[in-house]
């Protein structure tokens, strides 16, 4: 019996031997670390930057302390510029809002012709840079512009409404953000059941109250999705403000971090990085409003999306069709037309006749300008890093993600978002901050190069890929991957002839938003430029700001054509590889 029991601990122990040191035991191990290196690189690139631009703010040269807030809070300009912010910020989600919702519910929702189409009108303003809308719209209301000209049509002394003004700025930020609102709200309408509006009609209510108690409620999750957006961008934008604020002498936030930056006194980083937080609670609280708002509502949604119509303008539908394709043509087109015009003429002012033409500015800035040269370089080189990086990371970070759901990824992807939420100008200052030392005693020598631009391009913009690579994934089923490594294929082999062709589409989607936001970057540029590292946006604010107007006109049409002919290239590919995977 002795030797039984002794036989039988002995196995025991062999058998525990054998599972601690089985080769899945160490692999086990090695997957946690992996995934804890993750984290703390996360961490490193996408946390401790504003960690350090929030220590700062309370930190003096011998204490913690919070004298610059008092400092900075004491004076009566800040308190006119928080009101400015936040009276503009409200204003211009409102008008997004408002433009936003009306246009998500004639797509999904009425019988109107040519919605596809009429998307890409919609999403115009999205995918131009609202500084180079804003540069058009100036053309388009200026003393010589197209506005004018067509007021003059009409009896009376009508003028051009004055766009340098508290109205002028909310309206280019609710043109420029209310897209956001669109793209969050039509998916949801379309996927709200209508046998519910079906129930109501029933029980005796009109469309405007079905529309009030039912689909509205429903879709509060996408609306106030959008309605957040709206508003995180507009207390991010500094192209609209600085083309239109300054010169009227209308600060905000974003703004005035800028003007303490460049005047380099003997604070300007603790007020800056101050005013940053301040900048960052207001954003904060946006999102909190949005949290107990959506709080108050459920989901009820259908899992496909319905895009039969439920409404018939019946015989209206054309004039709602002209009046919606004038107010797109007249918000979209008509001021970047009017751009172009200014660009074309000898000198700012002169008529749009054909002996005051020319195409001398566009032959200065692609031809004659080491400036203009420089800044399409630098901004290539930084749009094509950027993108191939984050494209490479984003996929990884998606993929674990998605597949390797934990307390861990979902902790990385909330990091890797957290730099994207916050204000452009947080994060520049944050890196400012975080690469000029990132150990005490140490410069790398990163602030006033290139290299600190890419990092902050990354930090930004990484989000972007990373969601659309999930949005990717989620469509691709674990089957898919699961029978290829069932028939012997490696890892490599797996991602190489199964997930890639699948995911590319999808994955090229947010490449491309990473590009394109990298390309026509101006808040963090503006602020972590340095000599020979000008940008295409810098360039077109500096060209706008020294009063060179044809320049920055002619630069501006030419960014604007760049883009159309990469969306159109990158709308012919999706097609094609579409195609292909089908054909496979």
């Amino acid at each position: 019996m002795g030797d039984t029991l002794s036989n039988g601990i002995m196995c025991r122990e062999e058998k525990q031997q054998g599972v601690l040191f089985h080769p899945s035991f160490f692999s086990g191990i090695k997957k946690r670390y992996r995934s804890l290196l993750l984290l703390a690189l996360v961490i490193i690139v996408f946390f401790i930057p504003i960690f350090r631009l929030l220590m700062l703010s309370f930190t003096s040269e011998t204490a913690i302390t919070v004298e610059h807030y008092a400092r900075v809070l004491s004076e009566q300009k800040t308190w006119k510029v928080i009101s400015n912010t936040v009276i503009i910020a409200c204003g211009s989600t409102v008008l997004s809002l408002v433009l936003g919702v009306c246009m998500a519910w004639l797509v999904a929702y009425s019988d109107i012709r040519g919605k596809k189409l009429m998307q890409i009108f919609i999403l115009l303003p999205f995918i131009i840079p609202s500084y180079i809308i804003t540069l058009s719209w100036t053309q388009f209301m200026g003393t010589n512009g197209l506005a004018i000209k067509l007021l003059a049509v009409f009896s009376g002394d009508l003028k051009p409404w004055n766009i340098y003004s508290y109205g002028g700025m909310i309206l280019i930020m609710g043109i420029s953000h209310y897209p956001l609102v669109y793209m969050l709200t039509v998916s949801v309408f379309r996927k709200i059941s209508r046998d519910m509006e079906l129930a109501a009609r029933m029980s005796g209510v009109n469309r405007v109250q079905a529309f009030y108690h039912i689909t509205l409620p429903l879709a509060l999750p996408g609306i106030a999705s959008g309605g957040l957006l709206a508003f995180l961008a507009s207390l991010d934008n500094f192209g609209i403000p600085a083309f239109l604020g300054i010169p009227a002498r209308i600060s905000v936030l974003s703004t005035m971090i800028y003007e303490e930056i460049i005047g380099y006194g003997p604070s300007a980083f603790a007020r800056g990085a101050a005013l940053s937080v301040i900048l960052g609670i207001i954003a904060l609280i946006g999102t909190l409003f949005q949290w107990w708002l959506l709080r108050r509502y459920k989901r009820f949604e259908t899992v496909k999306e319905d895009y039969a119509p439920r409404f018939s303008f019946a015989r209206h539908r054309i004039y709602i069709e002209v009046m919606v394709w004038i107010f797109l043509i007249t918000i979209s087109i008509i001021p970047v037309f009017s751009m172009a015009m200014t660009s074309l003429v000898n000198a700012y002012g002169m008529d749009f006749t054909p002996v005051n033409l020319t195409f001398r500015h566009y032959h200065f800035i692609l031809a004659e300008s080491q400036k203009t040269k420089n800044a399409i370089q630098n901004s290539l080189i930084l749009g094509m890093v950027t993108t191939m990086l984050c494209l490479l990371i984003g996929t990884i970070i998606a993929y674990y993600r998605t597949r390797k759901v934990s307390p861990i990824s979902k902790a990385v992807e909330i990091f890797v978002g957290l730099p994207y939420a916050l204000p452009g100008m947080v994060l520049a200052l944050a890196m400012i901050f975080t690469w000029m030392e990132p150990v005490p005693g140490w410069n790398p020598g990163i602030y006033g190069t290139i290299k600190i631009l890419i990092i902050a391009y990354i930090t930004r913009f990484m989000i972007l890929q990373v969601r659309g690579s999930i949005t990717a994934m989620m469509q691709v089923d674990r089957s898919m991957e699961e029978a290829a490594r069932a028939c012997g294929a490696k890892t490599a082999s797996t991602w190489k002839k199964v997930l890639i062709p699948l995911l590319l589409p999808g994955m090229m989607s947010g490449a491309f938003m990473v590009l394109l936001s990298s390309l026509t970057e101006l808040t963090l540029s503006s602020i972590l430029w340095s000599s020979g590292c000008e940008t295409i946006g810098l360039t077109i604010f500096n060209f706008e700001q020294a009063g060179y107007i044809t320049y920055s006109t002619a630069f501006s049409t030419f960014v604007v054509l760049l883009i159309m002919i990469g969306g159109l290239a990158f709308y012919l590919f999706r097609k094609f590889w579409k195609k292909r995977v089908m054909h496979i």
